[in-house]
């Protein structure tokens, strides 16, 4: 029987870095888009695409259906952010805010569920049709990617689920 390898602090510390770099790097190359009104995304949005390497959303994708967003703006500038879906016969409610970078068009938050810090990017939106979005979660143990499309209306066109479908799978 061998011994337990110790876990230090030091190990710890160098695992945290190592997640939190990764996030960085995995950010270096998305696109924000130029220049964000964060104003014209303020309204109602139905999701349309949800695509994500995190383990929970791969077990949960075939049962996800199409939820709303409302974004409103808060008193101190940032977005309030209030998400409806179906659970089972009622509706659920989640509300958080996403805050201001010094960046137009990128966010950060934090994930209500796993605690996780979330930095969202606002990749490209018309404001009126469609908002392509992407979100790194890191937790202390892993880094996610989720990429969202959302839509004013009920209905996209097959060019934006093409852009949606594409763009995720550059992300992996």
């Amino acid at each position: 029987v061998r011994p337990r390898p110790r876990r230090t602090m030091k190990g710890l510390l160098l695992n945290l870095g190592l997640v939190l770099l990764c996030a960085v790097w995995a950010q270096a190359d998305v696109p924000v888009q130029e220049d964000f009104q964060d104003d014209k995304v303020v309204g109602k949005w139905y999701s349309f695409g949800l695509a994500s390497n995190s383990k929970w959303f791969q077990s949960k994708k075939q049962i996800m259906k199409m939820c709303t967003t409302v974004i409103t703006p808060t008193a101190d500038g940032n977005l309030e952010i209030t998400i409806t879906y179906p659970k089972m016969d009622r509706c659920e409610k989640r509300t958080m805010t996403y805050f201001k970078t010094e960046q137009p068009g990128v966010f950060t938050s934090k994930s209500q569920l796993s605690k996780g810090d979330l930095q969202i990017r606002m990749v490209e939106t018309n404001y009126d049709e469609y908002a392509l979005m992407h979100t790194v979660k890191t937790t202390a143990s892993e880094v996610n990617t989720i990429v969202s499309l959302f839509g004013r209306s009920k209905e996209l066109s097959q060019e934006r689920l093409n852009k949606f479908t594409q763009f995720a799978r550059e992300q992996g």
